[in-house]
């Protein structure tokens, strides 16, 4: 059996380098489907899509609410050629009505010890419409490792610079915070895959650099100091989502090899400030991640939001606008308050306001989402605050050993401070 399995692309956020780092879903997925399917992988971002094939069977992997509409428009094409489509991932759990008018199959949850019967009923010729396993989790322990030979590593180099690989060490979150998808997703139940199989996943990843692309490591005290003292002799530099704020954990998290982290900036108090703070003392950068448009969000706010985070010496940030994404808890109020103004789902990207604002109008929320970017990134663009990052990697893997050349930088502006202009 032949089976092309696709990654479609999205509209971008506007004010962002253009780089792609290599997608961890469909490698996930791919690591579910038996060894004698003959699987081929085109992620649109980096690769032209060839329309033209005949394959057995085309999955589309579909992470983001924008990519939709181009996931819809390629299975549309493939299935009035005859070929059977099924769509998986994220934003098919979260579209999965809409779905269905273009898939002959949507598979709904996690695929570990599930995809090779579908194949199966395929082959038989009785492939179901909907195939609904979510709420109903697989063993963690079948987890991985995901399949990473699909990937053509060259593609995923940003001007010569090696980026992460993504990985992740659990699912599911036992948080609840109200912009997110996660509960209706990955349940509220945090589930860890077992740290062995983690660190030999890790371990056999050729680049060093990683991005563990869990919800949030801190959901569990013992289990996250079991996993960085386990990383402790991989000599990876990783990025992850939020680390817990505690003495113990930090220090093994930098001695570990954290590079920086994504922190959720919600407000100006001491206990943001403080939480950057302690993790800047430990050599780890931030990047934070700034939600534009909260209720309690005027003008003034956030220009007073934004001089904050230059305060307190952020690395990067990252502006997004509410967005109020199906199954998403926030969705649920704006619907009945009548403040969604469209469901246009490729403008769904987080960077263009799809609801009304409580104290401005939407138009200038759009202003002052610029305003954000424009004043943080005034004396430095966001390639030269990257390269600094990088810089700094860098410098530690060559102080450790673990530095590997790729390719030549040729833009010298963003590897300003990079050992020989390579990485």
């Amino acid at each position: 059996m032949k089976m092309k399995l696709i990654y479609p692309r999205w509209p971008k956020l506007r004010n962002q380098p253009e780089f792609h780092l290599p997608p961890h879903g469909p490698v996930c997925f791919a690591a579910t489907v038996p060894a004698d399917v003959e699987l081929t992988f085109c992620d649109e971002h980096v690769q032209k899509l060839d329309l033209d094939d005949s394959p057995d069977l085309v999955a589309l992997s579909v992470m983001l609410t924008c990519a939709m509409p181009r996931a819809w428009e390629i299975a549309d094409h493939y299935r009035a050629r005859g070929i059977p489509v099924i769509f998986g991932g994220i934003a098919t759990m979260l579209h999965s009505e809409e779905v269905m008018q273009h898939a002959d199959a949507v598979f709904l949850g996690e695929a570990e010890g599930r995809f090779a019967a579908v194949l199966e009923d395929l082959k038989q010729g009785r492939l179901k419409k909907v195939y609904n396993y979510l709420g109903d989790f697989p063993d963690p322990g079948l987890i991985g490792p995901a399949r990473r030979s699909i990937l053509n590593r060259d593609l995923y180099n940003f001007r010569g610079v090696q980026m992460v690989d993504l990985v992740h060490a659990s699912r599911g979150c036992k948080f609840n915070c109200f912009p997110c998808c996660t509960p209706f997703l990955g349940g509220r139940r945090f589930r860890p895959r077992p740290v062995g199989q983690v660190i030999e996943e890790m371990a056999g990843i050729e680049n060093n650099r990683l991005f563990i692309v869990d919800n949030s490591l801190a959901q569990n005290d013992d289990w996250e100091k079991e996993l960085f003292r386990a990383m402790i002799p991989l000599k990876k530099k990783w990025v992850s989502h939020p680390i817990k704020d505690d003495d113990a954990i930090l220090d093994l998290a930098a001695e570990a090899g954290c590079w920086y982290v994504y922190q959720a900036v919600v407000d100006t108090s001491d206990c943001i400030r403080q939480r950057v703070k302690r993790l800047k003392d430990r050599g780890i950068g931030v990047e934070g991640t700034i939600i534009l448009g909260m209720d309690d969000h005027d003008e003034d706010y956030i220009k007073r939001l934004v001089d904050f985070l230059l305060e307190i010496d952020l690395d990067l940030a990252e502006f997004t606008v509410l967005t109020p994404f199906p199954h998403s808890s926030i969705r649920t109020d704006l619907e009945k308050q009548g403040r969604i103004l469209h469901n246009r789902w490729a403008d769904y990207t987080g960077g263009d306001v799809v609801f009304k604002p409580a104290k401005m109008s939407p138009d200038k929320l759009q202003e002052l989402y610029q305003y954000a970017w424009d004043t943080f990134y005034k004396d430095a663009t966001k390639e030269v605050k990257m390269g600094r990052l990088y810089r700094k990697v860098i410098e530690r893997e060559v102080a450790d050993g673990t530095y590997r050349p790729v390719k030549l930088v040729r833009n010298r502006k963003w590897a300003q401070g990079v050992p020989g202009g390579a990485a």
